[in-house]
């Protein structure tokens, strides 16, 4: 058995070869931003996140923690820190998934089965809910405004464009977090 830091360098070269782009953060690979498009065929098609990907030292035994940077309006994700809320990563993990898992079949399910009876984004959720109509147009607005390429070159607190916005059916730019709540999974 090969150990946990060949595994992750594996794992992240792996990630870098397919067709994501992958930016290690401070020269390392503990410490990740991957470009992620919607899943075809879902409300989130054409939009383009930046997810930020810390890995940690016991990766593959301890899951990745995974964050969007870039705002998005789904019920598991938290809008203010990008925080995932998906099993599979923050209580089912196991040493078998890699990144590769997480961009092509976690995330992209997330985004076409959201969970409404489990939210992060409690509006997101009612809303989903209460007028699946007014959500889906909800969802392809916040693409229009923040999934495109010109949304993802910077953080959450890079949110140039979000001064010049002025919808009332969205809010303004994220908060300022620490890095720990950027990508930081709904484990304790």
């Amino acid at each position: 058995m090969s150990s946990p830091s060949k595994r992750r360098e594996m794992d992240v070269m792996k990630l870098m070869m397919s067709d994501y782009v992958v930016e290690p953060i401070n020269d390392g690979i503990n410490e990740l931003n991957v470009e992620f498009h919607g899943p075809k065929e879902s409300l989130y098609e054409g939009g383009l996140w930046k997810i930020r990907v810390e890995l940690p030292d016991a990766y593959p035994y301890k899951s990745p923690s995974i964050g969007f940077l870039n705002r998005i309006f789904h019920p598991n994700v938290d809008e203010l820190s990008g925080s995932v809320c998906l099993d599979v990563i923050n209580q089912s993990w196991s040493p078998m998934f890699d990144l590769l898992n997480v961009f092509e079949v976690f995330l992209p399910q997330l985004l076409l089965y959201p969970n409404p009876s489990d939210p992060l984004n409690g509006d997101a959720a009612s809303l989903m809910i209460k007028d699946k109509e007014q959500y889906e147009k909800k969802v392809k607005e916040y693409c229009e405004l923040y999934a495109k390429k010109g949304n993802i070159s910077g953080s959450i607190t890079d949110d140039s464009d979000d001064d010049d916005v002025s919808n009332d059916d969205v809010s303004d730019g994220r908060s300022e977090s620490s890095e720990d709540d950027v990508a930081g999974n709904a484990d304790p």
